[in-house]
C-alpha cells in the first residue's frame, strides 16, 4: 500500500499575522477613542494594519496554491473561491483604510476608518468560517488524498 503524501499547509500557518495584526488594529482604534492622547495608538493601528496586509498578501499566495488541489465542480472549491473572495475583499478593505489613514494618523481614529476596519473584520471572520470548513469538513492540504476524494464526492455535495 501506497503511504499517503502529506503536505505541511502553510496557509492555515500563514493566516494568523494578518489575522492577529487586524484585530489588534481595531483594538488599537478603540483605544485611541479611551486614553487622552491616542495619536500612538492611531500610528500603530495603522501600521498593523499594514502589517496585516503584508501577511495577507504572502497568505493569499499560498492560499492560491492551495485552491489547485481542490477538484473543480465540488462544493469545496465553490467555498474555496468564496472563502478566496471574501478574503481579497477583507484585504482590498484594509489597504484602502492604511491609505486613508494618512502618513500622520489623528486621533481618535476618525469613525469612517473605524467603521471600514470593522467591515473588514466581519469580512474576514466569514471568510476564516468557510476556511475551518475547507480544512475540517474537506481536509483540503491536511487529509491524504483518498480520504479528500471521499469528502469532496459526497452526496450532499450535490
Amino acid at each position: 500500500m501506497e503511504r499517503a503524501k502529506y503536505r505541511h499547509p502553510l496557509h492555515p500557518a500563514l493566516v494568523a499575522v494578518p489575522i492577529g495584526a487586524w484585530i489588534a488594529s481595531i483594538v488599537f482604534d478603540v483605544a485611541s477613542h479611551v486614553v487622552a492622547d491616542g495619536r500612538f495608538l492611531a500610528e500603530g493601528s495603522r501600521w498593523l494594519i499594514g502589517l496585516g496586509v503584508l501577511g495577507a498578501l504572502a497568505a493569499a499566495s499560498v492560499g492560491f496554491v492551495d485552491l489547485f488541489a481542490i477538484p473543480t465542480g465540488t462544493r469545496a472549491f465553490r467555498v474555496a473561491l468564496v472563502h478566496m473572495t471574501l478574503n481579497l475583499t477583507a484585504t482590498v478593505m484594509y489597504a484602502i483604510g492604511f491609505a486613508i489613514r494618512g502618513d500622520q494618523p489623528t486621533a481618535p481614529v476618525p469613525a469612517g476608518p473605524l467603521v471600514l476596519s470593522v467591515t473588514a473584520l466581519a469580512a474576514l471572520s466569514a471568510a476564516g468560517y468557510l476556511g475551518g470548513e475547507l480544512a475540517y469538513r474537506y481536509g483540503v492540504r491536511v487529509a491524504d488524498d483518498e480520504t479528500r476524494v471521499t469528502g469532496f464526492s459526497k452526496k450532499e455535495d450535490s
